[in-house]
Formats: structure tokens, C-alpha cells, sequence
């Protein structure tokens, strides 16, 4: 059974993300704003659901955008702490306690405009059953984000770090993994996220390298000087979308469209 919690609040707490981890976000926010414009760009607010999200990392800001925003997520103290990040940011996100695969039973068919998905389909029992669900979830015209670890990226950091035998392991492994001490489940290639995508009769319609350069050099050079992060941030920007650079991102970042019926 679902556990849906509203939270309503007011007064308003604006948080500026600075240094690296404004560099980190900077491509994957800009991917979302513009879907978002895409999507309702008369309306100005759509339905989002947040699918694993946690805390609120992305779903707060964009309740603080005006958008109206569903957290489903399977962990109680995630969604308790996400109730409390929102009553200091003065906003009302909706907390539905569950799990992907249970996505349509909680919030019905064609239910949202956006569906994020960030960080899960890695750890999830059956990425394609959970990507089936999202593709039900959203409406005709809307679009799914996901967000996952990147294999080839993950292959580069541990060969830059000395673990050639992990980098041939995580290269040659269907899973992406290194070695029984990885603690990721699974990591995609564009090629296999892409493929999970359309399994579930969506359209790749976007594809974003995040984090290609940001995470090879170190955070104090990033968060000690504005001038080097918007530098950073413009070079990602542009790496993101390179058909070369972007296969090398820690993250895979893609926007899937449902046809419109």
C-alpha cells in the first residue's frame, strides 16, 4: 500500500550550488529546463514525478520552479527527510512511498508530463520492467529523463588510478562492474541504455555526457575559484553533446519522448 504524504508549507529558502558540484549539475539542469520548456511551454507547470528521489535533490528545486512535483520512493526516512527539505525551502512536494515497477499502480496511467529518473535503473531488480512502468506513467507527448553510470567512464577511473585489471573487468563484463568490491550493480553504455529506452516503445530523443571533465581534476580547483567553474561548466556544455566525449561522462544523461497519440 502507498504511503502518500502532502507537504505544504510556507516561506521560501533559496540555496545556490556553488564550485563543483554547481559544475557536476550544470549540464544535466540545463537538459532539464529545456525539456521542461519543451513539454508545457504555455503553461509554465507540469506534473513531475521523481522516481527514486530521494530527498529531494532535484524535486524541491523544481517545486521551487513552480512545477508540481511527485517523489516516489521505496526508503521512509528518504521521504521524511525529503518532507523536511521542502518545509525549508517553503514548498508542497507529494511523497508516495514505493517502488519503480509499482509506478503505475501508485499514480496511474499518463499521470505526468516529466518523469526523472536518475541514479536507479543501476540498482534496480529489472531495469527493463521499471523503464515499461515509466513509459506508462507518462502522457503521450511527455518525456522520461534518466540518468545512469556510465561503463566506459568507470573503466577510465580505474586505469587512471592504477587498476588496469578492474578497467579490462569493467570494459568486458556485461554489467560494467569491476570486482565484487564494486558497489555499483550495474553501469550502460549509450548503447544499452539507448536499447532499454526503446524496449519500452519510447523515442531517444537527447543524449548528455555529464561529468566528462569535471570529475579527472581536483574539486579544490573548482570550488576555489568562480572564474575556473564557469569555464569548467562551458566546457562540459559543450563535451556534453560531442559524439566522442560524451560516450567517456560518468553519468549517461538521456531524454526519452512518448509519441504523441
Amino acid at each position: 500500500m502507498s504511503d502518500v504524504r502532502g507537504v505544504a508549507v510556507t516561506g521560501r529558502q533559496q540555496k545556490r550550488v556553488r564550485g563543483g558540484s554547481r559544475v557536476r549539475s550544470a549540464v544535466l539542469w540545463d537538459a532539464l529546463r529545456a525539456v521542461l520548456d519543451r513539454i508545457a511551454p504555455e503553461a509554465g507547470r507540469s506534473e513531475v514525478v521523481d522516481v527514486g528521489g530521494g530527498t529531494g535533490g532535484f524535486a524541491v528545486p523544481l517545486a521551487e520552479l513552480g512545477h508540481r512535483v511527485t517523489v516516489v520512493d521505496a526508503n521512509p526516512d528518504a521521504l521524511a527527510a525529503l518532507e523536511r527539505r521542502a518545509a525549508e525551502s517553503g514548498v508542497t512536494v507529494r511523497a508516495v512511498q514505493g517502488d519503480a515497477v509499482d509506478l503505475p499502480d501508485l499514480l496511474g496511467p499518463d499521470a505526468a508530463d516529466l518523469v526523472l529518473c536518475h541514479s536507479v535503473l543501476e540498482y534496480v531488480d529489472d531495469p527493463g520492467a521499471a523503464m515499461a512502468a515509466m513509459a506508462g506513467t507518462v502522457r503521450p507527448g511527455g518525456s522520461v529523463s534518466v540518468l545512469v553510470a556510465g561503463q566506459i567512464a568507470a573503466a577510465l577511473h580505474r586505469a587512471l588510478a592504477g587498476h588496469f585489471d578492474d578497467a579490462r573487468r569493467v570494459l568486458t563484463g556485461t554489467s560494467g562492474r569491476w570486482g565484487e568490491g564494486d558497489r555499483m550493480p550495474r553501469r550502460f553504455t549509450r548503447e544499452t541504455l539507448s536499447a532499454l529506452v526503446r524496449g519500452s516503445g519510447l523515442r531517444v530523443a537527447e543524449l548528455h555526457g555529464v561529468r566528462i571533465f569535471a570529475d579527472l581534476v581536483p574539486s579544490g580547483m573548482l570550488d576555489g575559484d568562480a572564474g575556473s567553474a564557469d569555464a569548467m561548466i562551458a566546457l562540459e556544455s559543450v563535451a556534453a553533446v560531442h559524439p566522442v566525449l560524451r560516450d567517456l561522462a560518468t553519468q549517461l544523461h538521456l531524454v526519452a519522448d512518448k509519441p504523441a497519440e
